[in-house]
């Protein structure tokens, strides 16, 4: 997701990237409730709803293009409807401060940015790394930043910057993928041991061999790592530093300039009283957090 052309979540396509996602339904609706319990609420500002365009304000709603199989971004409840992640309970949060409310749509990741552009979606919240390519297309608000991350087991000592000889799991097909292959080769050019790297089709087998010592650590997302770590109940921990980071941001029409700055307006309010905050701790994913939301920040 933070490469310029395709971007990691494109590489990702539509691999299942966490313990929870589950089998996807044609679409779905926010939740109140999910796995992991209430979803905080925000009260609606008027001085904000009052900038909503027009035609916006009298539909009441926004129609929110999604890929839902991102855990923990967004992805399927239990239930096998039910849209949830900390992407959903964040901009159901924006809609309420807009006084709006919000209907999610399961779309193929690659489907949603035209989508915004023919109005299908009024908005699309779908973990996408802003870049120049995607601002050519939408205008991109800022509300998150992600990178990469390490987890291993809790009270492992294992160095990311010197991971020579060691078993690392990773998601195929992933820009983790590549790193790896990278550090090994480093490795092997300065005369130490490979890196027994395993590759699995989902993030969560990556995590569950890294829990059951098939694994010694694994590299992923960093919103997708935290969420793993928090999901095994203290049997992983963060490892290192996230690097490589980029913004993710909201996507709306090249003619909605006016609302992609109410939206971040939105996103400010949220983050000043506290309801962004309590968003990204119920996720687990507090390490991505800005302070500073934008439209269209360079790429």
């Amino acid at each position: 997701m933070f490469r310029i052309t395709p971007g990691r979540r494109a590489i990702l396509g539509v691999a299942v990237a966490a313990a929870l996602t589950v089998s996807l339904s044609a679409c779905g609706e926010e939740s109140d409730t999910g796995s992991t319990g209430t979803a905080p609420s925000a009260a609606a500002d008027t001085s904000l709803a009052d900038k909503v365009p027009a035609s916006i304000k009298s539909a009441g709603k926004l129609v929110i293009g999604t890929d839902s199989t991102y855990a923990p971004s967004e992805f399927i409840d239990t239930d096998g409807k039910t849209i949830i992640g900390f992407d959903v309970d964040l901009f159901n949060a924006v809609g309420q401060k807009l006084g709006l409310k919000t209907e999610w749509q399961t779309a193929k990741f690659d489907s949603i940015i035209p989508g915004v552009g023919s109005g299908k979606y009024n908005v699309g919240v779908s973990s996408f790394t802003i870049n120049a390519d995607r601002l050519k297309e939408v205008n991109m608000i800022s509300y998150f930043s992600a990178g990469t991350q390490w987890a291993a087991k809790t009270g492992a000592t294992i160095n990311p910057d010197d991971a020579c000889g060691k078993k690392i799991a990773v998601q195929t097909s992933t820009v983790q993928a590549d790193d790896i292959a990278a550090r090994s080769k480093k490795c092997t050019e300065a005369g130490k041991a490979k890196i027994t790297i395993d590759q699995y089709q989902a993030q969560s087998d990556a995590t569950n061999a890294v829990v059951t010592g098939k694994d010694e650590a694994m590299l992923a997302d960093s919103p997708v790592t935290a969420y793993a770590v928090k999901q095994t109940a203290g049997q992983l921990a963060l490892l290192g530093d996230i690097y490589d980071s980029a913004p993710y941001g909201y996507a709306v029409g090249k003619d909605q300039t006016e609302f992609a700055n109410v939206i971040a307006e939105a996103v400010k309010a949220l983050i000043a009283d506290g309801t962004y905050k309590t968003i990204l701790d119920k996720w687990g994913v507090a390490a991505g957090a800005i302070d500073a939301p934008a439209v269209n920040p360079a790429s």
